[in-house]
């Protein structure tokens, strides 16, 4: 366990730290120890204009977006160099705020540094002399320029907390935005390692810029008039109230929300090649992971194999201090979210459905800590609330089916349409299947998103997508300029 203790009262404004206008605070909770550890500034409106102001004139008077995308790779391929020096203190923050295993947060800073990389390599992409004829009459063409939009809100989740900032930040970058970051209150800290190697690597005053609040006061970073762009990575429920807000405001808005995705295990997988992907493909970082597939489609004829050899694999897991090199499951990330996932596997045993394995309540070998028995749900239908909220834990469900249609209707009767995968030695008839899925992505016997490849949610799952190419449009507006030869 960490022995980190950071106590901060400022934001990272305009280049530099600067003092909050607000004297309210946000502490900072070890979910392992269950001990306050760090504080940060709960700010306020002020603090909210500050960091925007500053971002504006970044915007509109360093030359950000002036010195054309290649000017902006090179700047931000500093930024990714700075940021894996910082590599070992980055992953010591972020498992000391939500308790997400070492081994994983030991790569936060790596895979952020990589998406700072390919998306400087596309500065050949935003930077294109984009020419076109008008149809039908030679002597006229079109000049099309893709513009950055202006500063850009990014409200990042607590439970990947650098990597979804970077899915954004980096895009946001290269078009040439300015940023203000809005981390979760849960983890405030580790953000402050990206703003020193921003430093370091000689980011313009103001165009990237960090402030620490409550969800109230982000409502006004979302609706600040000098905002041209919003990002959100977190609940359905909170990116309806931000669509809203944006909505109204005609202020393009990108939404990474809930998942509720379905593995599809068909007859004739292989079952212990999927037991051994179960801790990636559906209960990474405990549970708490978006695309995460935490409903489990399986045969009727192979029903309680699936269910053994998933049972196997989560009884096998060790769960327990984050720092062990060893541990795979940590605790929840906060009290709350432990609250949530123990009464959902309250509603799974008054539903009716059969407890597996787990049941709630933290392992006996742990003394404190928001731990929660990993719980795997059998004798489930797609009906019962735990087949169709999203948890955010560590409780997976197990539905049965009769053939590969009646997997695929069960799979998009959900109102979550994020991840999934299908589990089978016919990978021509998986992607078949995969294709006929209401879901922004699909694996075929396993599941990973590529920073090259569009990652996004269709239904309550979101709106827009991240990663590859299409993210630099969300950052971009496009105008055409009608001209003679």
């Amino acid at each position: 366990m960490t022995t980190l203790e950071e106590y901060h009262s400022d934001n990272f404004i305009d280049g530099g730290w600067v003092a909050s206008n607000s004297t309210d605070h946000i502490d900072v909770t070890d979910p392992t120890s269950e001990e306050i550890w760090g504080q940060v500034p709960s700010s306020n409106l002020v603090d909210i204009d500050a960091a925007v102001g500053a971002a504006s004139r970044a915007f509109h008077g360093s030359g950000w977006s002036d010195i054309g995308a290649a000017g902006r790779a090179v700047y931000m391929v500093r930024l990714a160099d700075e940021l894996e020096t910082r590599a070992d203190r980055m992953a010591a923050i972020i498992t000391s705020e939500n308790g997400t295993a070492i081994t994983e947060t030991l790569l936060a800073a790596g895979h952020a540094a990589r998406m700072l990389r390919y998306y400087a390599g596309l500065a050949s992409l935003v930077d294109q002399d984009d020419e076109r004829p008008f149809p039908g009459n030679d002597a006229l063409y079109t000049q099309v320029l893709r513009q950055p939009r202006g500063v850009a809100a990014l409200i990042a989740p607590w439970n990947f907390p650098v990597a979804l900032v970077m899915v954004k930040l980096a895009p946001a970058l290269i078009a040439g935005c300015t940023v203000v970051i809005k981390p979760a209150s849960e983890t405030p800290l580790d953000l402050r390692v990206l703003m020193e190697a921003a430093t370091a690597a000689g980011i313009p005053p103001g165009v990237i810029n960090l402030v620490t609040c409550g969800n109230d006061v982000a409502g006004a970073l979302v609706e600040h008039p000098l905002v041209a762009k919003v990002a959100f990575t977190g609940s359905t429920e909170v990116g309806r109230m931000l669509a809203e807000k944006c909505g109204r405001l005609l202020r393009p808005v990108t939404l990474e929300l809930g998942g509720k995705s379905a593995s599809i295990v068909m007859e004739d997988a292989n079952l212990d090649y999927f037991a051994s992907m179960v801790n990636r493909t559906c209960l990474r970082n405990t549970g708490q992971t978006c695309y995460n597939s935490t409903r489990i489609l399986a045969p009727r004829s192979i029903y309680d194999e699936v269910v053994d050899a998933v049972v196997g694999i989560v009884e096998a897991t060790p769960i327990g201090d984050p720092f062990d090199p060893a541990t795979v499951y940590g605790p929840s990330a906060s009290a709350k979210q432990r609250d949530r996932v123990e009464s959902y596997i309250k509603i799974g045993i008054e539903e009716g459905a059969r407890v597996a394995v787990g049941g709630g309540g933290r392992p006996d070998h742990l003394d404190r800590g928001y731990f929660v028995r990993p719980t795997v749900f059998a004798g489930v239908s797609n009906e019962m609330r735990i087949a169709r909220e999203e948890i955010f834990g560590p409780v997976l469900v197990v539905i049965p089916f009769d053939d590969a249609n009646d997997a695929i209707r069960i799979s998009n009767d959900s109102p979550f349409g994020l991840g999934g995968s299908i589990f089978t030695e016919d990978v021509d008839a998986a992607a078949a299947m995969a294709a006929r899925l209401e879901t922004g992505s699909v694996g075929i016997n396993f599941y990973g998103s590529n920073q090259a490849a569009p990652f996004g949610g269709w239904k309550d799952s979101g709106i827009g997508m991240e990663y590859g190419p299409e993210a630099i449009n969300a950052y971009s507006r496009m105008k055409s300029i009608h001209r003679q030869r």
